[in-house]
């Protein structure tokens, strides 16, 4: 009897899926693989729709995914290890950090179901809420919730902890969280890898502190220009403060080797004028008729000048303790309305 093979037959969408995939591969410089996990459809829908002419975003089955890997360049089958569980695919001109960005902006926070695990802590902070009082006051306690009664509504009396990270919450909590308008879930598409000129790029590398990065950069050219101003390396952006660094090195060195130079002058008599005057006043100690009435008349200016700075210096801290005593004396007030408050509802 003639043996019979049986060949497995592909349905012709599976093969058109596969060549669509491959196409989007072949026409896009960087393509991602992102995890679409618990998002609800209407909210993918969103999210495709708010992609729209920076990215594409492709949704298919993995098994379709891995064979057009497998039918692609061995730099396209590096991106297999990243596919698990409910996956997409993402393609764009973008660079990979400006993709990651993207994405990480689009997620918003989601109220978390019944039977989830909580991926931090879920705080309850205190204060009021919108709810009147009625039924709901037990059902905020019956969840750990501290709720009471005031001023006609309903307040949580404390900041509460009601799941501890990687604790399972209960379908209550879930839902009396999601009454109170928290939602500690935030959904989104993660990306998972980006494949882009045969480099693989992974969230921790694309994941940068803008700011930090910034302020990093600014403190190198800052170091790099007072070098270069330092070690006298003259370029277009430093020659300006090397010039001006000179100009005021050589005007103390002129000063200090008392050379006679008109740009200096005014600098070299008052600073003999100070000296003469610092030699008087030394000389009056010791006998007053050694100085002549306008040496005495000079230097009681200069005592008077002295004096008066030590006045107003003396009034400014005194102003700035009266200040900070009438802060203290405000604070003590506000403390005791405070207490007062307390203490009679």
């Amino acid at each position: 009897m003639e043996e019979v093979h049986h060949t497995e037959h592909v349905p012709q969408w599976k093969k058109d899926e596969v060549e669509d995939i491959k196409e989007h591969i072949n026409k896009y410089p960087l393509f991602g693989v992102v995890a679409i996990g618990g998002i609800p459809a209407k909210q993918l829908q969103k999210m495709r729709k708010g992609l729209q002419g920076t990215a594409v975003l492709k949704v298919s089955r993995n098994t379709l995914i891995r064979r057009a890997f497998d039918e692609s360049n061995e730099d396209v089958n590096k991106m297999h290890e990243y596919i698990d569980s409910q996956t997409a695919l993402i393609f764009t001109e973008n660079n990979p950090f400006k993709l990651y960005k993207i994405l990480e902006q689009s997620k918003s926070p989601s109220p978390i179901k019944g039977g989830a695990v909580a991926p931090n802590d879920i705080v309850v902070e205190a204060g009021p809420t919108s709810f009147p009082p009625g039924p709901i006051l037990g059902d905020l306690q019956s969840v750990g919730i501290p709720a009471a009664i005031d001023a006609g509504k309903v307040v949580v009396r404390e900041t509460k902890t009601v799941a501890k990270e990687g604790e399972v919450v209960s379908q209550k909590l879930a839902s009396m969280l999601t009454r109170l308008e928290i939602y500690p879930v935030t959904v989104g598409l993660d990306l998972r890898a980006v494949l882009e000129s045969g480099s693989v790029f992974t969230p921790d590398v694309l994941a940068i502190d803008e700011s930090k990065y910034f302020s990093d950069i600014v403190l190198a050219t800052q170091q790099a220009f007072n070098l270069s101003v330092n070690a006298t390396y003259p370029t277009k952006d430093n020659i300006t403060a090397i010039i001006s660094k000179a100009a005021s090195e050589a005007r103390n060195l002129g000063i200090n080797a008392t050379v006679y130079e008109p740009d200096i002058m005014g600098s070299l008599l008052g600073k003999a004028q100070s000296e003469m005057l610092s030699v008087a006043s030394a000389a009056s100690a010791n006998n007053e008729e050694a100085v002549d009435d306008e040496l005495k008349e000079a230097l009681g200016a200069r005592a008077t000048a002295a004096a008066t700075a030590e006045v107003a210096e003396a009034a400014e801290a005194e102003e700035t303790v009266e200040e900070k005593e009438e802060e203290s004396e405000e604070e003590s007030e506000e403390d005791g309305m405070a207490g007062l408050g307390a203490l009679f509802g």
